[in-house]
């Protein structure tokens, strides 16, 4: 059962009314006014919006007696609504009802409105009752304001790992709305177990500064008595401008240096499907977690999983409570699911981009853990059909749509990547890798052909490069494209692919995944090339580098690493004027670099390596919100970025791919 909310429109962007009604802090004051109506005699209902419909998705209105439901849009007259048929609000000055629920926010107008409506004697409630404090509203005067949600959800845990140690989330991000003229920045935070139960709630108050915040599980447990915990941590930020999104990096980590894995920002957007979930090896577990976003219960039987390009769907026969938690093996719903097979998750838009885990057993089949790592799934969308256009505009747009990954040192890693359909019309991804020095020059490719829809091939750049020397101890990259030589249909533009790293002397691994752009071409595709604010083009970068928070320890074990990669659909400029900026947690730069990678190259590079004892030292001085972290800068393109941290002896590292604002 889908429920039936607007979430996100690739046009419109974020709807607000569901994060408004279904807020774990409105969700109790919701609870409330539902309680109270139940008592009441007979409820008319007056929508003016439309909004009945998805307050009913996330509450139980149905239970509630209501004699009828009146509308002001004549368009929607006749319309079923809760199971009534619209009225219009014309009509109320007739009802007999004892109540009138009004559905909306900021509820004053609406009420002026219909005031010589209102039979004498009639109770009226409104959703103002749902309101959040004025001191957790960024724009007062408008309620529905975006920037009133800025929101995300974290997954966040702290429990033995069943070695004697505990596994451990770090949240990491940077005070990014100052940039946007965001004053007085306060992320409000909520734990909220696996039960859904909320366990704990604090302020964190951001310096007026681009300075770094960080949620470290260990520190909030101790702080607030917690001896293991496992669910949510919802991130509410006050006085947030320019961004109404809460984006982050995220760290698993344990006490074992075999657990080491980070992930970032779950997107804060619920959608009808996600993909990209790779089946397990036969010596793996994969594990999706399932975590609510909203304040009703998924029903028994509405979470499913299939494979992708088959319709045959397994559904998951348990419910899951309110913002609750679930942790659901894949090989439950599919046993026989294997690499390199991709899963399809029908999530009827109950949660946001989900994280999933994969783990390591030690001996093929128990349950013993060897080591784990983390990703998230993407959001599959529903709105895009085959543009031939795409292929016609070659002549302009060169490459046009690139998607970009590293390659890691031949020697010490493996590097495979697995193209996963990402849009329910995409039958076929007719596909070609190229593969890049750090100059820039192309060393192989491979081609996929025309890939049908239930096609899972996963490509090992040892098999393009067999024989060859190229890359065996420096990076380079690949870059997945259209191949319209190939094409018996048109394609969309949502292309994506998961990218595997797996390290030669350990077994250690990390995955990212991510779509296809447009990049450095001043001709503009849609919304293509893609820019973090204001209108397309893209042509620069603002990517945030988390750091290793023991960075300025000489004996620590672990370093940051990062890659740049400089695509460029046509030719660009022929070298990027690349800045790192190292700032402490206070948001004050204590130390510049600057990098030029060859247009179609890239760079990888090291930050004990690029930056001093002394500078780290700085940078470690941890803010009133967290430490410090890296601001990589390029005014003249746009670089796409991939950061992780990696163990001294290269056994254990992390993996995955930088955001920007």
């Amino acid at each position: 059962m889908t429920l039936n909310i607007d979430t996100f429109s690739n046009i419109k962007g974020g709807f607000p009314f569901f994060k408004a009604a279904g807020h774990p802090a409105a969700a109790p004051l919701a609870k409330d006014m539902i309680s109270r109506l139940a008592a009441a005699r007979a409820i008319a209902i007056y929508d003016p919006s439309g909004f009945a419909p998805a307050l009913a998705e996330l509450f139980p209105l149905a239970t509630l007696p209501v004699q009828e439901v009146l509308v002001q849009d004549l368009s929607a007259l006749g319309q079923p609504v809760l199971g009534k048929t619209a009225q219009p609000v014309t009509d109320l000055a007739s009802s007999t009802a004892s109540h009138l629920l009004v559905v909306a926010f900021d509820a004053d107008k609406v009420l002026r409105d219909i005031s010589q409506l209102v039979p004498d004697g009639m109770e009226i409630i409104t959703l103002d009752e749902l309101r959040l404090p004025k001191d957790r509203q960024t724009n007062k005067q408008r309620y529905l304001d975006p920037q009133n949600f800025a929101t995300n959800y974290a997954f966040f845990r702290d429990v033995p790992d069943g070695r004697g140690g505990r596994l451990h989330t770090r949240v990491a991000t940077a005070n990014y709305w100052h940039r946007y003229g965001g004053a007085n920045v306060t992320l409000w935070l909520t734990l909220i177990d696996e039960q859904g139960e909320t366990c704990a709630q604090w302020d964190l108050a951001l310096p007026d500064a681009p300075g770094g915040v960080t949620i470290d599980s260990a520190e909030v447990c101790t702080r607030f008595g917690l001896e293991d915990f496992t669910g949510q941590l919802f991130i509410h930020a006050i006085g947030a401008t320019g961004h109404d999104i809460v984006k982050y990096a995220l760290d698993t980590y344990g006490d074992d240096p075999r657990d080491l894995s980070c992930t970032h920002d779950a997107n804060a957007w619920p959608a009808d499907y996600f993909a990209g979930l790779p089946a397990p090896k036969p010596d793996e577990r994969v594990v999706l977690w399932i975590q609510n976003s909203h304040p009703c219960p998924i029903p028994s039987g509405t979470v499913g999983l299939n494979l992708m390009g088959d319709d045959q769907t397994v559904w998951l026969d348990r419910e899951i409570e309110p913002f609750g938690t679930y942790a659901l093996d894949a090989a439950d719903l599919l046993p026989d699911a294997q690499w390199p097979a991709q899963i399809e998750v029908n999530a009827g838009k109950h949660f946001v981009r989900p994280r999933y885990e994969i783990e390591s057993l030690s001996n093929g089949t128990g349950d013993q853990v060897e080591r784990r790592r983390t990703a998230h799934m993407n959001v599959e969308r529903t709105d895009l059909e085959p543009d031939p256009r795409i292929a016609e505009i070659g002549n302009l747009m060169g490459k046009g749509f690139i998607l970009p990954a590293p390659i890691l040192p031949r020697d010490s890693f493996r590097s495979i990547a697995l193209p996963t359909p990402m849009s329910t019309t995409q039958e076929t991804l007719p596909l070609r890798a190229l593969i890049y020095d750090a100059a820039g020059q192309e060393v192989g490719q491979h081609a996929f052909g025309e890939l049908a829809r239930a096609d899972s091939v996963a490509l090992d750049v040892d098999d393009v490069l067999n024989g060859s020397d190229a890359l065996r101890d420096t990076a380079g990259h690949m870059e997945l494209i259209y191949d319209f030589g190939v094409a018996t249909r048109g394609v969309d533009g949502w292309l994506h692919g998961l990218f595997r790293y797996e390290a030669r002397g350990s077994g250690h691994a990390a995955e990212t995944s991510f779509g296809a752009h447009i990049f450095n071409t001043v001709l503009t595709w849609n919304n293509e090339p893609q820019s973090y604010s204001g209108a397309p083009p893209g042509l620069s970068t603002r990517l945030y580098l988390r750091t290793d928070p023991a960075m300025a320890v000489a004996e620590d074990d672990h370093d940051t690493f990062c890659q740049l990669i400089y695509p460029a659909s046509t030719p660009w400029h022929a070298t990027s004027e690349t800045q790192l900026l190292l700032h402490d947690g206070a948001g004050h730069v204590v130390a510049e670099e600057s990098l030029q990678i060859a247009c179609g190259g890239s760079v990888h590079f090291r930050l004990s390596e690029t930056f001093d004892a002394k500078a780290r030292a700085a940078a470690a001085e941890p803010g009133a919100a967290g430490g410090g972290y890296v601001l990589i800068r390029d005014t003249t393109c746009r670089l796409f970025g991939y950061h992780g941290l990696i163990a001294r002896d290269g056994n254990a590292f992390s993996l995955d791919h930088m955001f920007g604002f």
